[in-house]
């Protein structure tokens, strides 16, 4: 049953689209319905289309209690909105649904796994302490019913000395014998960065396994947004750390990406980590997420702002945040290589060409 949280913010960014003209926004870039967006949520094959979920706040163009928003698309490059899918209705969550990811479950239902928020409220309405858990929502591609034993991940399940606080946003995935596994960005003592892995019979159910990465200090602090998949015969993890430092020409960004190249076994839990390299060099590319679509390619999808430039803009704009074009990757002499969608190829048309032509001061060509 859909909360009133959630009718309320489906009513308004319904009204308030209708507000922002479609030359008002870019071509391919997905943006949020109205708002603000972040990061990338859920981004999953699902019923004959690509779902992209994202952290949305409808109300205004600026950080707020997160939502997810949701759009579908056929070819990754045009996006159609759905209603927002998740709002901050439940008591686990009151404070924010943070970033996910979405599988499909056998029974054909849509699953979305994802971080809720929820502060400690003390006299006077002044916050104590965060808690982070990991909650399930299961649905049918546009409405989601969470789950009634939420969270399904909590404090309890976390290695001695790692925080509370920053324990967030889980990477689902099923094996081929049909268990599941995912992994979440933690901190441990150190104040540093790890990666947890996770498994369940069921995927409701999770039990700890063990630490998959340790960052040790050595890019940024916190790692957010892990995404864990095999590609040319190799294993990708890529994360966001944040407060990164450069090292040579690599990590100049601050809020950046880390791509770790290397094995994986995925009964222990275990990551053998061989190659690192920045995803991005830019500064406008945060909290990836990729996909397998249905003719086998991987393909990335990232927040293309981050958080040290998100500031710069009026308040007064109508949305704020988009999507990168989405990128293949592939893995050659143990480097991440991207190239644009090849879908992009049908945008090229009425194509203007002229040869032998002599240049002078001025001059004028149709269509040029």
């Amino acid at each position: 049953m859909t909360s009133q949280t959630l009718r309320e913010a489906r009513k308004y960014e319904e009204v308030f689209e209708k507000t922002i003209k479609k030359e008002e926004r870019p071509e391919f870039h997905l943006t949020p319905r109205t708002g603000w967006m972040n990061d990338p949520n859920g981004f999953s094959w699902y019923k004959g289309q690509y779902h992209m979920f994202y952290q949305y706040y409808p109300y205004e163009s600026k950080w707020g209690p997160m939502h997810w928003g949701h759009a579908v698309s056929k070819d990754l490059l045009h996006w159609e909105y759905l209603p927002a899918a998740l709002a901050p209705d439940e008591f686990y969550d009151m404070d924010g649904c943070f970033s996910g990811s979405a599988i499909e479950l056998p029974d054909g239902r849509q699953m979305l796994m994802y971080t809720g928020v929820s502060k400690e409220h003390k006299h006077y309405g002044s916050h104590g302490d965060e808690f982070q858990t990991q909650c399930i929502a299961i649905g049918d591609g546009v409405d989601y019913e969470k789950y009634e034993y939420n969270p399904v991940l909590d404090g309890k399940e976390l290695p001695e000395g790692s925080s509370k606080a920053d324990f967030r946003d889980p990477k689902i995935w099923r094996k081929k014998d049909g268990t599941y596994c995912c992994i979440i960005g933690n901190r441990p003592a150190d104040g540093s960065g790890q990666i947890l892995f996770y498994t369940s019979e069921d995927g409701f159910q999770w039990k700890y396994k063990n630490v998959l990465v340790s960052n040790f200090n050595r890019f940024g602090k916190m790692w957010e947004c892990p995404d864990l998949f095999e590609l040319d015969g190799k294993w990708v993890l890529l994360t966001s750390p944040q407060d990164m430092l450069p090292e040579g020409f690599e990590y100049h960004n601050g809020n950046g990406t880390l791509c770790l190249i290397g094995d994986f076994d995925e009964d222990e839990g275990v990551f053998q980590e061989m190659h690192n390299q920045s995803v991005d060099y830019g500064i406008d590319f945060y909290a990836p997420q990729t996909v397998l679509t249905s003719d086998g390619r991987r393909v990335m999808i990232g927040w293309m702002q981050n958080w040290d430039s998100c500031g710069i803009r009026s308040r007064e704009e109508p949305w704020f945040g988009q999507m990168s074009l989405p990128r293949e990757l592939s893995i050659k002499n143990n480097r991440l290589y991207q190239k644009p969608l090849k879908e992009l190829d049908a945008m090229r048309c009425n194509k203007v060409e002229y040869t032998g032509v002599t240049l002078t001061e001025t001059i004028w060509l149709d269509g040029i």
